[in-house]
C-alpha cells in the first residue's frame, strides 16, 4: 500500500472488515497519509488502487466514503491456498517460519525454594509457555529461563527449616545421635538420606521458622543469621541443606508443569543462585562507570525521568547499606549473561503488573550502563491478578494463597463430574484421562482467553461451561469433527482416499466459502497473537473458528453430499480439525480429546 502511493513513510493500515459487505479486508491507511501531505483522501486511494498489484489475490478493489479501500479475496485464492495447506507435509498449515529467526530469552514462572506453587504463579507459567511455544513455530530460537529464588536472605531460614527436619529424625534414631557430635558432616550425609520430606512438610517447617523469627529472639536471630552467612561462604553443612531444600522444591515443581502440560525442565532453571558471584562485579562496574553512587550507605542508579511523589530522584537500589545485594542487582547480573553468554536478541520478562516500575528501572539502568546496545530489545509482559468472587485476590478462607495443586485437582474433579453427567458408559480410564485434559485445559484456556493486562475473576463454572469461549467447548468442537470420521467408517467413506491428490474444490455455498476464508487466516492470528504477546487473540480466533464451522455443518451436510461436493466439505473438516488441535496442543498446550 505505501508503495502504491508513492511513500515509504507511511504504514499500511490493512484490517479485518467489520462488515462482510464491504469485503474481506480494509484498507484505512489513506486519510491519514492525505492529511499529512495535504491532499484530496479520495483522490490518493484512487491513486493507491491505480498502482496496486493484487489481482490473483482480490477483486478489482473498491474505494469507499472519503477513502476506504476495500479488498475482497478471489474464490481462486482461498480454493489455492487450502489445497497449499492441505499439502503441507510439515503439518504447519501453510504457514511458513521468520526468514530471519531471532534468539529470544523469555524469563517466566520463577517459583521461591521452600514454597509451593500457588495460583499467583498461574499466569506467568501458563502465558510464559504460550509465548515460547508460538516463538518456536515461527522459527525463533527460544531459550526459557525459570529465574527460581533460591538466594538471599530468606534462604537462612530455608537451611534452618531442612537443619530441624534432620534434628527431628534424629531425635528418635541413636545412632544418628551419635553421629551429631562425633562426625557432623557424616550426620548431615546420613540424616538427610532418611529424611522423606515432600514440599507441603518443607513449607510447614519454612513458616514456623519465619514466625519463631518473627517473635524477634536475639539468639534465634543470629542462628538464621550464622546460617545465611555460611550458606553465602560456601560451607558444606549448609550448602547440602540448601541444596536438599532447592531439590525437594524443583521436584514438585516440575510435577506441576508436567500437570499444565508447560515445557520448562530442570535444564531451563537458572536461580537466583547462579548469579552470585557475579553480584560484586556488577556493583563494582556501575560506581566505577558513575552511573551509581552512594546514597545513605547504600548504592543507587538514579535513572532519568524516575521520581517519588514529592518530585525526588527514585533511587534503583543495588546494594544496600549493610552491603547486601537485591534482586536489582541480580536482575542486572542476569541481563549481562543472557546477552553476553546466551546471546539474546531479545529478553522477554512475564510478570505480574506489579513489577512494572521495577522493570522500567532495571531496563534504563542496563541501557545506562551500556550492557544492552540499541539492537537488542527488552519486554516486560504484565498480566493482571487471578480474583475471587469478591473481586480480591484468590485466597483461601484463611487468607493464604491457593495452592495451585490444589486448585488443579478440584478442577479435574469438576470436570470429571461433567464427564460423568455427559457419558456415563465409558470406561474409568478414559473418563480419567478426558477429565484431566478438560479440567486443566479449562483453566488455562480462561487464562489465555482474558486479556492478560486485565484482572480476571476465577469461576469454575464458567470455565467448565460447555458453550461460550472455554476449553471444553473448543475440545468438543474437536471431539465432534472428530465423530465424523467414526461415521465415516460406517458409510465406507474412505476419507483419506477422497482427499488424496485432491486438485479443486467447490466453494459455492456460503457458509463453506466463510469458513474457508477463516481457515487460512490462522496465521494472521498467530502473527497477531505474537506481536503484542497476547494469547487471548489466538483464542478469539480459535473459538470463531469454531462458530463457523458450527454454521457450516448446520447449513452443509458432509458424509451425505454428493460425489462433487464431498470431497471440498471432508477437507474443510479435516483442516478445521488440524488448525484447531494445533492451537489448542501445539500453541496453548492444551490436550484434545477425540471422544467427550
Amino acid at each position: 500500500m505505501a508503495a502504491a502511493a508513492g511513500r515509504s513513510d507511511c504504514a499500511a493500515i490493512v484490517r479485518l472488515s467489520t462488515d462482510p459487505k464491504f469485503g474481506d479486508y480494509q484498507a484505512n491507511g489513506v486519510m491519514a497519509l492525505a492529511k499529512k501531505i495535504k491532499t484530496n483522501p479520495r483522490k490518493l486511494a484512487e491513486q493507491v488502487v491505480s498502482n496496486l498489484d493484487i489481482a490473483d489475490i482480490c477483486e478489482p478493489p473498491e474505494i469507499a466514503g472519503p477513502g476506504f479501500i476495500n479488498l475482497r479475496l478471489k474464490s481462486d485464492f482461498i480454493t489455492g491456498r487450502l489445497l497449499q495447506i492441505n499439502a503441507d507435509v510439515e503439518n504447519r498449515l501453510g504457514i511458513e517460519k521468520e526468514a530471519q529467526p531471532r534468539t529470544i530469552v523469555v524469563d517466566f514462572s520463577c517459583p521461591n525454594i521452600a514454597k509451593q506453587m500457588h495460583v499467583g504463579h498461574l499466569r506467568s507459567t501458563v502465558i510464559g509457555d504460550c509465548i515460547c511455544r508460538m516463538l518456536e513455530f515461527l522459527g525463533h530460537n527460544v531459550i526459557r529461563q525459570n529465574h527460581i529464588g533460591d538466594w538471599g536472605l530468606q534462604m537462612g531460614m530455608v537451611v534452618q527449616a531442612i537443619e530441624t527436619a534432620c534434628f527431628n529424625l534424629t531425635s528418635n534414631d541413636k545412632y544418628l545421635l551419635s553421629l551429631l557430635s562425633e562426625n557432623p558432616q557424616k550426620w548431615e550425609n546420613e540424616s538427610l538420606k532418611r529424611i522423606d520430606l515432600n514440599l507441603e512438610q518443607l513449607e510447614s517447617l519454612y513458616i514456623k521458622t519465619n514466625k519463631a523469627l518473627e517473635i524477634g529472639h536475639p539468639d534465634f536471630e543470629e542462628r538464621i543469621r550464622r546460617l545465611l552467612v555460611g550458606l553465602q561462604h560456601g560451607e558444606t553443612g549448609c550448602l547440602i541443606f540448601w541444596s536438599k531444600a532447592r531439590d525437594i522444591t524443583l521436584k514438585e515443581c516440575q510435577r506441576m508443569y508436567n500437570l499444565l502440560n508447560v515445557t520448562l525442565t530442570g535444564k531451563d532453571i537458572r536461580g537466583e543462585s547462579f548469579y552470585k558471584d557475579d553480584l560484586h562485579e556488577v556493583v563494582d562496574k556501575l560506581l566505577k562507570s558513575k552511573i551509581a553512587e552512594k546514597s545513605e550507605g547504600a548504592v543507587c542508579v538514579f535513572p532519568d525521568g524516575f521520581k517519588n511523589k514529592e518530585g525526588q530522584r527514585l533511587p534503583f537500589i543495588v546494594q544496600k547499606s549493610d552491603s547486601a545485594y537485591l534482586y536489582a542487582t541480580t536482575d542486572l547480573a542476569a541481563i549481562r549473561y543472557r546477552i553476553n553468554e546466551l546471546k539474546a536478541d531479545k529478553i522477554v520478562y512475564v510478570t505480574d503488573a506489579r513489577q512494572k516500575l521495577h522493570f522500567e528501572m532495571l531496563f534504563a539502568t542496563a541501557r545506562m550502563a551500556k550492557w544492552v546496545g540499541d539492537d537488542i530489545e527488552l519486554s516486560h509482559v504484565m498480566f493482571g491478578s487471578v480474583l475471587g468472587d469478591d473481586g480480591a485476590p484468590l485466597k483461601t478462607r484463611s487468607g493464604e494463597n491457593v495452592k495451585l495443586k490444589e486448585l488443579l485437582d478440584e478442577a479435574v474433579e469438576r470436570a470429571k463430574a461433567v464427564v460423568e453427567e455427559k457419558n456415563p458408559n465409558l470406561p474409568a480410564d478414559k473418563k480419567q484421562k478426558i477429565a484431566e485434559a478438560v479440567g486443566i485445559g479449562a483453566v488455562k484456556y480462561a487464562d489465555y482467553s482474558n486479556n492478560r493486562t486485565s484482572d480476571y475473576v476465577f469461576s469454575f463454572d464458567k470455565m467448565l461451561a460447555m458453550d461460550g469461549n472455554t476449553a471444553p467447548y473448543m475440545q468438543y468442537a474437536y471431539a465432534r469433527i472428530k465423530s465424523i470420521e467414526r461415521k465415516a467408517q460406517t458409510k465406507d467413506v474412505d476419507i483419506a482416499t477422497e482427499l488424496a491428490g485432491l486438485e479443486r474444490l467447490d466453494l459455492t455455498e456460503l457458509a463453506e466459502l466463510e469458513l474457508a476464508k477463516y481457515l487460512i487466516r490462522y496465521g494472521e492470528a498467530i502473527d497477531a497473537a505474537v506481536s503484542d504477546y497476547r494469547p487471548n487473540y489466538l483464542t478469539a480466533y480459535l473459538y470463531e473458528l469454531a462458530q463457523k464451522f458450527s454454521a457450516f455443518y448446520t447449513n452443509c451436510p458432509v458424509l451425505d453430499a454428493g460425489p462433487d461436493k464431498r470431497p471440498t466439505r471432508l477437507l474443510l473438516c479435516d483442516l478445521t480439525a488440524r488448525t484447531i488441535k494445533h492451537g489448542l496442543s501445539e500453541l496453548l498446550g492444551i490436550e484434545v480429546v477425540e471422544q467427550m
